[in-house]
């Protein structure tokens, strides 16, 4: 698990701002600080600055929003403490990611790649429905097993080379309408926690992760373009709502190696 953030509940939420926790509103209206961290949140959603980029100065975002930098200063503090940026001192802010981790062990592999530099491609290969005790479902948690599921497929791709198979899996009733169009293939909203999040209306607010070796079967190895029998690594991930019920849950095959790194805002993956 991650450290835990002191105001984020879910990987896959919605950006509704922060609570107001001080600066008080005028004619009923909200402080100065929250719309200026509802704007530049909804920059970053739309890509005006993108993941990996720096986002303008303290001095700039304050002639822009015609308010003070310690206004500018406070939304900018909320930001960084619900994970989206980070601040280092004499550079700036720097857009982290979109999904922030939060308290659960999701991280987002396209968010990670933008931030590197990288070009993650998705290339969606099936959506499958799953009924109980189908093959492909001996994996899931129990309760998500007990139920008609959708997989959704999706090799993932780093500068044109295969890095990891994504199997996802959500209830019939969540993904029984998903379409190919629902799954980019390139840009920032091919990250799956938003398209379950944004698309799809999944919320969640922990999680459980399990990492093994596994052999490459002939169908992965061809994805791959490796020999089969080749070690890669699963990292098996449940995500679950405030009940306790498992909304999703994730078999990811990686070839390479994965480290994390944990901070004060939450967990971060090198790939």
């Amino acid at each position: 698990m991650t450290a835990k953030s002191t105001r984020a509940k879910s990987t896959g939420e919605k950006a509704t701002g922060p609570k107001s926790t001080g600066g008080k509103a005028t004619g009923g209206k909200s402080p100065k600080y929250e719309h200026a961290y509802r704007t530049i949140l909804e920059r970053l959603k739309v890509g005006t600055y993108p993941v990996g980029g720096r986002i303008p100065t303290e001095s700039e975002l304050a002639e822009q929003f015609g308010v003070s930098r310690v206004t500018i200063r406070r939304a900018l503090e909320l930001l960084v403490l619900d994970g989206y940026v980070e601040s280092r001192q004499g550079s700036g802010y720097r857009v982290l990611t979109l999904s922030p981790a939060s308290d659960t062990c999701l991280t987002s592999f396209t968010d990670a790649m933008l931030r590197a530099g990288r070009s993650p491609v998705s290339r969606l290969l099936s959506i499958d429905r799953l009924d109980p005790g189908m093959p492909g479902t001996e994996s899931l948690p129990e309760d998500l097993a007990s139920a008609p599921t959708v997989r959704v497929r999706r090799l993932r791709l780093v500068d044109g080379e295969p890095r990891m198979l994504v199997n996802t899996f959500a209830g019939l009733a969540v993904l029984g309408d998903a379409r190919p169009e629902d799954f980019p293939e390139t840009g920032p909203n091919q990250s799956i926690l938003r398209i379950l999040s944004d698309r799809f209306g999944l919320q969640w607010s922990a999680a459980c992760e399990d990492v093994a070796p596994v052999l490459a079967g002939p169908e992965n190895a061809e994805l791959f373009g490796i020999d089969a029998n080749v070690p890669l690594l699963l990292q098996s991930c449940s995500a679950f709502d405030e009940t306790g019920a498992t909304v999703f849950h994730e078999d990811v095959f990686r070839t390479g190696r994965v480290s994390f790194t944990l901070g004060r805002t939450g967990r971060s993956a090198n790939f």
